[in-house]
């Protein structure tokens, strides 16, 4: 348990300083393209590369924490840090796109767009260029989030394909403008503002259903329902209840077996059955099997 616990920190690890990187190279190239550029979109995309880097670090320090052994006042270990980050995240996010959304709407309400400056050529590289490494930083991190099954990766991949979206949007509001709509770039940080909300607010509900102890999804509940009826022995199920625990899942389970059974035998049983869920599950970490006579 214990390799598989530094296996989880250090692949989290690795990619979380490859994005922190590759963001401060973004986060700087696009605010320089901003200015250069006059481009209020390109300035908006940067800051979102910005709370990139913060929102990483943020991912780092959960899943450290998550990654820590069970202790006396956690029995059943800190996963749920991971949820934590994942909810932080969201709301660093969201306020991101709150600053972005009500700079963007101030400039469209205000009517003066004859005196906005229509963006310059360096915008438009810089937004292309963004879209490119953003998407790439999406699925490089998405493919190590489900590797080692991280939440709070996963919440920062989607901040990736948020931020891609977001250079999309700055990208079309900064042609727009060239064409001879210069309001079309604050457009652009408006939508921009929606995409980073979309993507805050599905974070956020990804990791409350997580730290409420949701159960898990029909398909795995009946998977492991099958699991236990492949035992002979088994002559009903009474009761299987399942909760999503950080990233881990726990099971509580009432069997039926012959009611002449030993005590023994009936542990042997319950053994058995708890076995073969452990083999056959990996997310399953915690199994409660109670015997019940069958009727």
């Amino acid at each position: 348990m214990r390799k598989e616990t530094d296996n989880f920190t250090q692949v989290a690890n690795r990619v979380a300083w490859v994005t922190i990187i590759l963001n401060v190279v973004l986060a700087l190239g696009k605010l320089l393209a901003g200015i250069l550029a006059h481009s209020s979109a390109m300035i908006s995309d940067a800051v979102h590369s910005a709370s990139d880097i913060f929102s990483t670090f943020i991912v780092m320090i959960g899943i450290k924490m998550a990654g820590k052994s069970k202790d006396k006042e956690h029995p059943y270990g800190h996963e749920r840090m991971e949820c934590v980050a994942a909810v932080v995240l969201s709301v660093v996010l969201l306020i991101t796109g709150l600053g972005i959304g009500a700079g963007a709407l101030k400039t469209i309400l205000s009517g003066n767009y004859e005196e906005l400056v229509i963006p310059g050529i360096p915008a438009l590289i810089a937004a292309i260029v963004s879209i490119v490494i953003k998407e790439a930083m999406y699925w490089y991190t998405r493919l190590h989030a489900k590797r080692i099954d991280s939440a709070a990766l996963m919440a920062d991949a989607w901040h990736h394909r948020s931020d891609a979206f977001s250079s999309i949007g700055a990208l079309i509001g900064i042609l727009g403008a060239r064409m001879g709509f210069p309001v079309m770039d604050a457009v652009a940080s408006l939508v921009i503002f929606i995409f980073i909300a979309k993507a805050a607010f599905d974070i956020f509900k990804d990791a409350m259903d997580k730290m409420v102890d949701h159960a898990c999804d029909e398909e795995t509940q009946e998977a492991i329902r099958k699991c236990i009826l492949q035992n002979k022995e088994v002559q009903g199920i009474d009761l299987l209840r399942t909760r999503v625990f950080g990233n881990k899942i726990y099971v509580d389970l009432e069997i039926q077996v012959d009611g002449t059974y030993s005590l023994q035998k009936a542990h042997g049983i319950a053994e058995e059955v708890h076995d073969a869920i452990e083999n056959n599950f990996d997310k399953v970490k915690h199994i409660m099997v109670h015997v019940n006579p069958a009727e």
